[in-house]
């Protein structure tokens, strides 16, 4: 009697099991239906809003809260220049790791990287003449960017660029063509202001 009342028992609590789960399954399947649209979101993200104009918004890879804003910096041409990239220009001195958006005034001393082929020289030029300094040439049609990555070509060295970000690193990666003088110029006294 014992034995049939502990089997009666159990497949009580087996039904009551599987009836719960045959319950749950249609939530399940709609929570992980809703979350596969929402890791979706970033498709939307247009990281070109505010490059141009007076907007002062840095174009590169950083992630929410993140204390690094890595991506390519241009010539200082004047106050639309302060967040290091302005969507007009079309020569980058370098990649530093500290961009400012929307702040209106220029953020000075951040350390910038350059890859490079050949002799350059490390003097402070001129968007007229930055072929005298480490300056390059780039396309807009080469320029990938995404939340989190930026991609350029390099028209000057034929250097691939790619930058991505972390909470609080930045990482770098170049795409150099067969060369035994390739080399990536670190700029500590660059500031963006200053050119």
């Amino acid at each position: 009697m014992k034995s049939r009342n502990l089997l009666r028992d159990s497949m009580k609590g087996f039904l009551i099991c599987l009836f719960a789960i045959s319950f749950m399954q249609p939530c399940i399947a709609k929570q992980t239906k809703k979350s596969t649209r929402l890791q979706n979101l970033t498709q939307y993200v247009n990281p070109y809003i505010g490059t141009s104009g007076h907007g002062h918004t840095f174009l590169g890879a950083n992630v929410p809260f993140g204390l690094v804003q890595l991506g390519p910096s241009n010539y200082t041409r004047g106050w639309d220049w302060c967040s290091g990239y302005h969507y007009s220009d079309s020569i980058v001195t370098g990649f530093g790791h500290m961009h400012l958006s929307g702040t209106g005034i220029g953020d000075l001393g951040d350390i910038s990287f350059m890859p490079a082929i050949g002799r350059v020289s490390t003097k402070r030029s001129t968007p007229e003449q930055y072929l005298s300094g480490l300056g390059s040439i780039y396309r807009h049609s080469t320029e990938k960017c995404r939340p989190g990555y930026y991609a350029v070509h390099l028209n000057r060295y034929n250097v691939d660029v790619e930058l991505t970000a972390t909470q609080r690193c930045g990482f770098h990666k170049y795409t150099f063509p067969a060369s035994k003088d390739a080399k990536i110029v670190i700029d500590l006294e660059s500031g963006y202001w200053m050119g």
